[in-house]
């Protein structure tokens, strides 16, 4: 389990305090009301399922527009994220401004139970309609869900391309790939139960699949890192449903690791951000919403965090226009919405994870 806090203060806010005065461009008149305010409160503090090593770089630009805002960034795996806050919400403590997680369908529950405030960010009309819900939930990148595999001991014809293919690769080649398939363990990561169920929904073939995870007993991790050093080392050598921001970008530095976007669908995730209705800094909150959805956040988003930023209008390969051009109409964004929440009924939920179980062969 990750969990990490950085805390970036306030040593070059005197150097940049003249910065800090107007309005982005385009933004209301009254902008400024909200900039003075953040400015009096003087503080941000962001719960999130992005790694911090990924987010700094945002941290540091967007302290450069509003110097007078310490931002506090606490990170941490989504369930933990989830966790965290809803027990601080209920021991009526100090909690999160912003929430900021990987686990759409999570995230959702917690607008949709009253926890978000509402808030028409400035920059709504740059973003895809099914990346707002109720103006509380925003979706904020354009992650693609995606295969991994080691590139020493996987030959190029053995990839798999499409979900039938990985399905097939396990059930012809099971000698192969026993004990060292990979996915994430739905029990303990969000991310990986959100993937699996949006699975589930799209491929008609998704339980015989599930089946060959069986026959090859996968093996299960709740952190995208350690798969993926596990795929490197080839202590195992594919992964599945991994997600793609993360996998590329140690694919670009590590020659172990290939990356397969599969090309018959390809699962989208987003992740979600809002600002909490019990904030204590809620205008700072506000300016960070709106950086991370401005142009200038999400070319940090794509070109430094390498996220895939949200915004059409943003140049760069970890884009959604460039996933567009590369996957066309396979593209499956999973939308910010109570659709979500479906698998998160207690009851539909256990009984997909005992499905899971006897079929995947986790017991």
């Amino acid at each position: 389990m990750k969990s990490t806090s950085l805390v970036l203060g306030t040593v070059t806010a005197l150097a940049f305090s003249a910065a800090m005065a107007q309005a982005p461009a385009g933004y209301p008149a009254d902008y400024s009301k909200i900039i003075d305010a953040a400015k009096k409160e003087g503080k941000l503090v962001i719960y999130s399922a992005t790694d911090t090593k990924a987010v700094e770089p945002m941290i540091k630009d967007f302290r450069s527009m509003y110097p007078d805002v310490q931002v506090e960034y606490n990170d941490m795996n989504s369930t933990e994220v989830y966790n965290r806050y809803i027990s601080e919400m209920a021991a009526g403590g100090n909690s999160a401004d912003l929430m900021w997680s990987s686990a759409m369908d999570l995230q959702t529950k917690l607008v949709s139970d009253g926890y978000g405030m509402q808030y028409a960010s400035p920059e709504l009309a740059s973003i895809p309609q099914w990346a707002n819900w109720n103006n509380a939930a925003y979706g904020t990148t354009f992650e693609p869900a995606v295969f991994v595999y080691n590139k020493r001991l996987v030959s190029a014809d053995e990839v798999p391309k499409t979900h039938a293919e990985f399905a097939k690769l396990l059930t012809t080649k099971a000698d192969k790939f026993k004990n060292k398939v990979t996915t994430y363990d739905i029990e303990k990561s969000g991310v990986g139960f959100m993937f699996i169920t949006q699975d589930s929904r799209e491929n008609q073939a998704f339980w015989d699949l599930a089946k060959a995870f069986g026959n090859v007993s996968v093996r299960v991790q709740s952190s995208t890192g350690t798969m993926l050093e596990r795929i490197s080392s080839g202590e195992n050598l594919l992964g599945y449903n991994i997600l793609g921001s993360y996998a590329l970008v140690r694919a670009a530095k590590d020659p172990s690791i290939g990356v397969q976007i599969p090309r018959d669908y390809t699962l989208v995730l987003s992740r979600v951000m809002f600002i909490s209705k019990a904030a204590k800094h809620p205008n700072s909150a506000k300016l960070w919403l709106d950086y991370t959805l401005s142009k200038r956040g999400q070319t940090m988003i794509a070109n430094e965090a390498k996220l895939y930023a949200i915004r059409a209008d943003v140049k760069g390969e970890t884009t959604s226009s460039e996933l567009a051009k590369l996957i066309g109409p396979g593209l499956k964004p999973l939308p910010v919405n109570p659709m979500l929440l479906q698998y998160l009924d207690q009851a539909k939920r256990l009984a997909f994870l005992k499905q899971w179980k006897e079929t995947a062969g986790k017991k």
